[in-house]
């Protein structure tokens, strides 16, 4: 071979030497580009799917978490009357609305509606019966609606049940004393009307018959509406004049002011408190002036408090225009009955 050819084929050979090692090279290249891509792609893949158990395990958590509900129960009948989520209400950010509307709530439940009796019920006296036994009224309930707000709002934090604060007294006399009731008269007080009136005259005979024989033990609270009770057609009561806003005006019942005003002057001479007393818009004939206690069922009442300190015996004598109101006790308490002032 010729030293031109020998040239030759030793270009040939260190070129084709020089081609493999570059495509050997580029071969490492592509194959630590495909590996980078393939751990970056691996990346991607776990930062995704810790993305997503984060995600997860947040709404758990979420649905975990239940807001914060205060139940009022009924502490009889154990009935839930109403449930309240605190937050949802404003508690925490609008605490005022929040409270005002839970003293609402509780006026409402308490006092009642025109269309839902309340919680709050008056006592109703007992009562000596024609046969000489007790005819059983019913407690005083009073619902503490102060204390209600305060009970739910203290568990507005956590959650919770809440009973009702529900306070009962039960009429203040000793059973054993109820046959001596009626030996001492401690104040009495007539006033009289006139006989012919039909009308008015049946209404003072039902009302006075009402409340005759009613015992007021001590502390006890008389409501005359709650004694008496409606005073219409359906319990016997006829039309008469009685006075509405400064006019006599003919209605039923008219008459039964005449027994209030008459037990007033009778209660009055002694030691009571008075929890609720209206006078009549005109002047009354039978009783002087500023003297009377005007009532109307489901509006004005009279009450008072029994803070005699001995339990006291009403009883009401209705005659041909006449109408006594005394109040009796037993001699062991004669001396012992705090006096008007």
């Amino acid at each position: 071979m010729s030293k031109r050819n020998w040239g030759i084929s030793l270009l040939l050979i260190g070129s084709l030497l020089g081609l493999a090692g570059c495509a050997e090279e580029s071969m490492k290249e592509e194959e630590l580009e495909k590996k980078a891509a393939e751990e970056q792609a691996k990346e991607e893949e776990a930062r995704e799917k810790a993305k997503l158990e984060e995600r997860a395990k947040e709404k758990k958590e979420k649905e975990e978490v239940k807001p914060v509900v205060v139940n009022v129960i009924d502490p009889k009948t154990k009935a839930l009357l109403k449930s309240f989520k605190p937050a949802e209400m404003g508690f925490g950010s609008e605490d005022e609305k929040y409270k005002a509307e839970l003293e609402k709530w509780a006026r409402e439940i308490a006092r009642g509606t025109d269309t839902k009796q309340g919680y709050d019920q008056r006592m109703i006296l007992d009562k000596i019966g024609p046969d000489g036994k007790v005819i059983k009224g019913q407690p005083e309930i009073i619902l503490e609606e102060s204390e209600l707000v305060e009970n739910i709002l203290e568990s507005s934090v956590s959650g919770g049940d809440v009973e009702l604060p529900l306070y009962v007294t039960e009429s203040g006399y000793n059973p054993e004393d109820v046959p001596g009731l009626d030996e001492v008269v401690v104040a009495s007080y007539t006033t009289y009307f006139n006989s012919g009136v039909a009308g008015r005259t049946k209404n003072i005979e039902l009302s006075a018959e009402a409340i005759n024989n009613v015992i007021l033990g001590v502390g006890d609270h008389f409501s005359f509406n709650s004694t008496v009770g409606p005073s219409d057609e359906a319990h016997g009561y006829q039309p008469a004049e009685e006075a509405i806003n400064g006019k006599l005006v003919m209605g039923i019942g008219g008459g039964i002011c005449q027994t209030s005003s008459t037990l007033f002057n009778a209660v009055d001479k002694v030691g009571v408190s008075y929890v609720e007393k209206h006078h009549h818009s005109v002047t009354v004939g039978y009783v002087p002036k500023g003297r009377d206690a005007t009532v109307s069922y489901g509006g004005k009442d009279f009450r008072f408090e029994n803070t005699t300190g001995v339990p006291l015996l009403v009883k009401a004598h209705f005659g041909k225009g006449v109408l006594t109101i005394e109040l009796r006790t037993s001699k062991q308490y004669e001396g012992m009955f705090k006096k008007a002032i």
